[in-house]
């Protein structure tokens, strides 16, 4: 699960600073943007850690999120998990349904392969183009329209081939992260009654905060769960 965080992270679109668990997991229901820790009073006997939207401040229209602390975040995701497994077995199910649909890639197989010997043809016939106007006199305007055209047909079925691959990626990616979340959440209690760093890293995708007092908990199997704060 750690592997799959870390991985995670680099894949995402928003920048985050820090390396907390709570970084690039809590989202400002504003901007989009991640919320950041900041230090209250650091010098005085009211120093106090908070999180908030990092962009807050910045623009003309400000973010109205709340600040939170650590402790209310942890509060809020045992509420959201003991909430999730209230329907263990239903959500365990769902998850194996999606699985049968992202892991089937024959379609994808089939036409990366189609491709794949598509470009080999074009390949071969760019060759055959260049030895022939090497061997042979032809108009060159005619020999460099028909090697253009090869040439784009073949950069066109190549960059396909590199579309379909990163899909199938993606799509393994995503059965894997769910293979994960069926066995981890198979082997956790129904209810959890302290904070648990692990399963936040493991089971949580991200943890939306709203400016109108609701805390959305999304997690890795696409489930959302409402929490008041």
């Amino acid at each position: 699960m750690v592997q799959a965080e870390i991985s995670r992270r680099k894949t995402l679109g928003r920048a985050y600073s820090g390396n907390s668990v709570f970084s690039s997991k809590l989202v400002c229901g504003d901007c989009g943007g991640f919320f950041g820790q900041k230090v209250w009073h650091s010098t005085d006997a009211y120093r106090k850690v908070i999180w908030r939207c990092n962009s807050k401040f910045k623009g003309q229209k400000k973010c109205a999120t709340p600040h939170l602390d650590a402790e209310t975040i942890k509060q809020k995701f045992l509420i959201a998990y003991n909430l999730l497994m209230k329907n263990r077995d239903g959500v365990i199910g769902d998850c194996e349904l999606i699985r049968l649909a992202v892991s089937d890639c024959t379609v994808l197989d089939a036409e990366i392969e189609r491709l794949s010997e598509e470009i080999e043809v074009v390949a071969e016939m760019v060759k055959s183009c260049v030895k022939e106007n090497a061997s042979a006199a032809q108009s060159q305007e005619e020999y460099t329209k028909k090697y253009n055209a090869l040439v784009k047909r073949y950069e066109k079925a190549t960059k396909r081939v590199d579309e379909l691959s990163a899909e199938r990626t993606r799509k393994q990616d995503r059965d894997r992260e769910l293979r994960l979340f069926i066995e981890s959440i198979k082997e956790q209690p129904l209810v959890l009654e302290s904070w648990n760093e692990r399963l936040w890293v493991g089971l949580l995708e991200k943890a939306t905060v709203f400016h109108n007092g609701r805390m959305v908990f999304e997690f890795k199997n696409g489930t959302w769960i409402e929490v008041e704060l």
